[in-house]
């Protein structure tokens, strides 16, 4: 199985973290540097929960993922990472989960206006995501797989 490290749904002055189930709330500035990701995301959060379910950490290549401090702190703590090509978000069928995520939320009336809010809706609507388009999204991962291959790495249609 695979760990998605995060979900950042920006709004104004907000941005919150996700993992299956579990939230993080960041400042209002909203930045997650790489001394903040080690620090209160990958140490307290992801590597217990790793641990704990034998797992495998999927990340993207942002900058907090991929500096020298964490790779090396994943590397310490024998936690798999799966290898991700460095721009290539055409491979990542969680990006559609957030974007259906994010189209929900945003289509609420009335918008969420508070960290509160925002938190009470995105356990609403990740719940109401169908089942179907999870499993939809699992089961093109052969043909995702195979048209990134075909576009040498470039531009999919997915």
């Amino acid at each position: 199985g695979l760990l998605m490290s995060t979900l950042w749904i920006e709004w104004p002055m907000v941005a919150v973290g996700l993992w299956y189930g579990q939230a993080y709330d960041m400042d209002n500035d909203g930045i997650l540097n790489t001394q903040r990701y080690h620090d209160e995301i990958l140490r307290p959060i992801v590597v217990p929960f790793i641990h704990n379910h034998h797992l495998m950490l999927q990340h993207d290549n942002a900058r907090p993922h991929d500096a020298r401090i964490c790779t090396q702190f994943l590397e310490a703590e024998n936690i798999p990472v799966l290898a991700w090509p460095s721009y290539s978000p055409d491979m990542s069928p969680i990006e559609h989960v957030w974007d259906a995520l994010d189209r929900r939320i945003r289509q609420r009336v009335p918008v969420p206006a508070n960290i509160q809010q925002l938190r009470t809706a995105i356990e609403e609507e990740w719940t109401n995501i169908p089942q179907a388009t999870i499993n939809n999204l699992i089961s093109s991962m052969r043909r995702r797989c195979a048209a990134l291959h075909e576009a040498n790495g470039g531009h999919t249609r997915y």
